[in-house]
């Protein structure tokens, strides 16, 4: 266009504006500049307040999936499953009255127990309750509460109950072994939480994953050596036997001689780890292994076995027990059924005397029939892994006295757990050699430690099938289709530094098929109360009914006819006592 048609396209506009608006725009950069430097300095402090009320950068757990337990089989005796945690944040989490008691009806609480959690609002996480099942923490969801949140963890899971819980053990609310096995392979089975640094917004959702801090390591699963049908079989018996004889308790003992792993191990009374609110500590004590019994008669055959290997007898013998009595010095040791003919060595562990044992213990010096029973674990802890376990007592033979030496032999004054009386009788199983026992299965073969000779082995288990046949103190242990050989024991109980006489500790120790072992049960009947008290007869049915079932579990051949050597209702009690 022409300046001279159009005359305002000639104007020029002052400099001072120019100038102005530059100066504008740069005091308002001054003005943001003083106003950054005042937020980053003296307002700092504030400010990170200011954005920690409404976003958190924190390391976030990750829970480590706990490993599960099995029987030897695989068949799941221990499992995790998820379960949901309810949490808060106690200064976000701003309920009304209404509000809580809506939370407090879901959770199983009272209001003032909610009110109570939220009093410290300068903590960051307060749990309100532990492991809820998914569809009662879905209903806590859908209350929609401000600084309540949810949190995944796991709960352990028991499928066989009261049937392994004292095997098994349980776990605590924090997912750590406390009693069992579960304690015992704490490490083993745990693994390792991880965590991961995140950022949530004042409402607890995760706004931003930061950062992987470690990832978490799975546990390991555990393979026990129970077979779990045996299990079952063997606690059924158990607890039918401690309630027909109304006893105490009792526990039982099954273990694979070849292996040394056990097979089965129950007690009664017992108790269910999947019910924690009703945790009994005496009933969850593992009486097998943790508690002592003088074993009674069932230690004879360690005595005989300490003569024939010192060459003092042989198993024809005959030793002086005609009348049944024996006084040494004020005491008087005496024959539950009194013989008017001496008994040989073999009729001794037959008939169960104890003349005719403390004889030949005093026929040995004191320091070798210590070594007997050392030599086959009494005095030492079994080994087996479970955590608690006892080795009992066996007093230095120094210490002995003859009397004391005498009624040793026949297992007075000594202590041992049936856990470890079982282990002791391996001996007899393989030709001398004590197998260490384990509650884990073993895939590999091990080597045991001889004891005894074979000779001498084979011998007493020759003897041991007398005790169950008609004249023996046990044929009611018989298996039909299979030679049994053990040894029963019925000793009266210390209470307060005395023998009672009406309390006892009923045992029946034996092996089958006698002629190649292949499994060994220990039964203890602790108190017996109905009226009937010798092992032979309250712990050797036992005895027979787990064998019977677990020889055909196990698909082991039998060895004998199949029937049974008498009638075994109509056999009469051969009398033992201790």
């Amino acid at each position: 266009m022409n300046p001279a048609i159009h005359p305002q396209l000639s104007l020029r506009l002052p400099a001072w504006r120019t100038r102005f608006v530059f100066a504008l725009f740069i005091g308002a950069f001054a003005v943001l500049l003083v106003r950054a430097l005042y937020l980053q300095g003296p307002q700092r402090d504030f400010l990170q307040r200011e954005g920690a009320s409404r976003y958190a950068s924190r390391p976030l757990v990750l829970s480590a999936h706990r490993g599960m337990i099995t029987d030897r089989h695989g068949e799941p005796v221990a499992i995790s499953t998820p379960v949901e945690s309810v949490w808060t944040s106690p200064g976000d989490a701003d309920l009304t009255a209404y509000q809580r008691e809506q939370l407090a009806r879901l959770l199983d609480m009272t209001p003032s127990e909610i009110k109570a959690r939220l009093a410290n609002r300068e903590r960051d996480f307060v749990y309100l309750k532990r492991q809820l099942p998914p569809e009662q923490a879905a209903k806590v969801v859908k209350l929609d509460l401000p600084g309540v949140f949810l949190q995944r963890e796991y709960r352990r899971y028991y499928p066989a109950g009261e049937t392994l819980s004292h095997v098994v053990g349980f776990t605590d609310v924090d997912d750590k072994g406390q009693e069992g096995l579960e304690l015992a392979y704490q490490d083993w089975l745990a693994g390792r939480p991880g965590s991961r640094r995140v950022i949530r917004d004042r409402l607890g959702r995760v706004v931003e994953d930061v950062a992987s801090i470690r990832a978490p390591q799975e546990g390991r699963d555990l393979a026990l050596s129970i077979d779990l049908k045996l299990q079952y079989l063997a606690y059924r018996e158990l607890k039918a036997a401690v309630n027909l004889h109304q006893a105490k308790a009792g526990g039982i003992v099954v273990l694979d001689v070849k292996t040394g792993e056990v097979l089965a191990l129950a007690n009664a009374p017992t108790y269910n780890p999947n019910n924690r609110a009703r945790y009994n500590a005496v009933r969850a004590r593992n009486r097998a292994v943790t508690d002592l019994f003088e074993p009674g008669s069932t230690l004879k055959p360690f005595t005989v076995a300490a003569a024939l290997e010192a060459g003092a007898f042989r198993p024809d013998s005959f030793v002086q027990t005609a009348g049944g009595s024996l006084t040494l010095g004020p005491a008087t040791i005496r024959d539950a059924h009194a013989s008017a003919v001496n008994l040989t060595v073999a009729q001794v562990i037959q008939k169960s005397s104890n003349v005719g044992t403390a004889k030949m213990a005093l026929a040995l010096p004191s320091q070798r029939l210590w070594e007997m029973f050392s030599a086959a674990g009494f005095g030492a802890i079994p080994r087996s892994g479970f955590p608690g376990e006892v080795g009992g007592r066996l007093r230095d033979y120094r210490t002995w006295r003859p009397i004391e030496q005498a009624t040793m032999s026949y297992g007075h004054g000594i202590s041992v757990s049936l856990m470890q009386l079982a282990r002791a009788y391996t001996i007899f199983c393989n030709d001398g050699e004590l197998l260490p026992v384990t509650l884990v299965r073993r895939d590999e073969p091990v080597a045991g430690m001889r004891v005894i000779s074979a000779e001498t082995a084979a011998t007493l288990r020759r003897m041991m099938q007398l005790v169950t046949e008609p004249g023996g103190t046990a044929p009611r242990a018989q298996v039909m289709g299979y030679h049994v050989a053990g040894k029963t024991g019925t000793a009266h109980k210390l209470v307060n530094g005395q023998y009672a006489p009406d309390r006892y500790a009923s045992s029946f120790i034996g092996f089958a098929p006698a002629s190649d072992p292949r499994l060994l049960i220990a039964v203890l009947i602790d108190e017996p109360s109905a009226g009937q008290y010798y092992g032979g007869t309250v712990a050797a049915p036992v005895f027979s009914s787990v064998m019977s079932g677990a020889l055909r579990m196990l698909a082991v051949p039998p060895d004998a006819p199949v029937i049974l050597k008498g009638p075994i209702d109509e056999v009469p009690e051969v009398a033992e006592e201790v």
